[in-house]
């Protein structure tokens, strides 16, 4: 990703469409705030956007400091927006799917009441990213980074390029377009809500003579992870170059400086991890997971599912990693739930909600951290922005998985 945004920044095509997002918004600046987060959301909601948003963070952050916000602004637009989505995972196949695959249920059950979490939750979120953003455009000073606002003008160096965009950078710029939509193109399940057009289409790919054997390896959308999408950057990278009349030394040259712009994120991402090794290979993450099932048992719906929730903080902290979380639990909590009367869709919606909370802001997340880090905040300034939000989001989670325990 790093080396793809390397490229196009060298054909000026991003300069020149970010000072046109700039100057279009001028006046209107808070309305890009709702949209992209509910964009990101849905990216969040339907297959877990996390790491993707890595790129995203280089691309936005020159905008929203541009228009009279922050990087902190910024960083929650995409952030918060995303990791709401995945709290209120609909039809995630990395949160949803594993632990209702463990639980023994299909992704559809609880469908609805993930619906409800979604938009209340959005709703939430945007409304405080707003005021925050509105607080900060009628006094600066109110920004929690701006005793370094000068330096990150001249670091994020803010376009005010306002020449005509040359159609080999048009192009670049729709091909830009393109790589992100197919992104997230492949990575919706679609094989789980029934539909088959793209595997029918890569078995019928396959079976061409002569092209079939050019793509024996390929897999259709739906099943790509991150082997596929670094081939896609990549290609997309090349493609670029191409089209832009880039020399190949040129084309390494900044290929490879982009790609040195994120080894600080990818160290910071790593150390993260590490965290979590050690918590595990402790035997700390099974103790607390022993502590839960103990003191789970026996209790009324609306008690059980209050304290799985509660259960769950703890636990997203020490597993960051929602696959692995639903793996180590659900088959747990899951079945434990139905002899006390509460669906295991809930346990399913009580993981994700807290999963998706303490991912806003866990040290141990790779995601946090590398959002973080390129947008140069340090994390007790971005914990004190976020602290009531964590607070009424937890509030407003344990109301409505109470009122849900009512529906068995």
């Amino acid at each position: 990703m790093g080396g793809f945004l390397g490229v196009i920044t060298e054909t000026g095509a991003l300069d020149i469409g970010i000072a046109s997002v700039i100057k279009k918004n001028k006046g209107k600046e808070k309305r890009l705030i709702p949209l992209l987060m509910i964009l990101f959301a849905i990216g969040g909601t339907t297959y877990g956007m996390a790491e993707e948003t890595i790129a995203f963070y280089p691309l936005l952050i020159p905008i929203m400091i541009g228009v009279g916000f922050d990087t902190v602004t910024a960083v929650a637009v995409i952030l918060v927006g995303s990791q709401i989505g995945c709290l209120a995972s609909t039809v995630n196949p990395f949160a949803t799917g594993v632990a209702s695959d463990t639980a023994g249920i299909s992704i559809a059950d609880g469908i609805v009441w993930r619906l409800v979490f979604l938009v209340v939750m959005l709703a939430i979120s945007i409304l405080y990213v707003y005021r925050y953003a509105t607080k900060i455009e009628k006094n600066p000073e109110k920004s929690f980074v701006y005793s370094q606002r000068k330096e990150d003008l001249e670091f994020f160096k803010i376009p005010e390029n306002s020449s005509t965009m040359t159609k080999k950078q048009l192009y670049i710029l729709w091909i830009f377009i393109l790589t992100f939509f197919i992104m997230i193109l492949s990575l919706i399940p679609w094989g789980d809500f029934g539909i088959k057009i793209f595997e029918q289409f890569n078995d019928a790919l396959l079976g061409l003579p002569v092209i079939g054997g050019l793509f024996r390896h390929a897999a259709p959308f739906g099943t790509w992870y991150f082997s596929e999408i670094t081939m896609l950057f990549f290609v997309s990278s090349v493609l670029i170059g191409v089209v832009y009349g880039m020399s190949e030394d040129k084309f390494l040259e900044v290929f490879l400086k982009g790609s040195a712009d994120l080894i600080g994120v990818a160290l910071i991402c790593a150390v993260s991890r590490g965290i979590q090794i050690i918590m595990n290979d402790g035997l700390i993450t099974a103790t607390i997971l022993h502590w839960g099932e103990i003191g789970l048992k026996g209790l009324s719906p609306q008690l059980f599912i209050t304290l799985t929730y509660l259960f769950y903080l703890p636990m997203s902290f020490l597993i960051p990693g929602t696959s692995s979380l639903a793996g180590a639990t659900m088959g747990l909590l899951g079945p434990m739930a139905e002899f006390v009367h509460v669906r295991s869709h809930l346990v399913i919606t009580a993981f994700q909600a807290a999963s998706g909370v303490l991912n806003l802001f866990t040290p141990t997340s790779g995601v946090v951290m590398g959002a973080l880090a390129i947008a140069r905040i340090d994390i007790i300034v971005w914990i004190k922005f976020l602290a009531k939000l964590i607070l009424l989001v937890i509030f407003m989670s344990t109301v409505i998985l109470v009122i849900a325990t009512f529906f068995y």
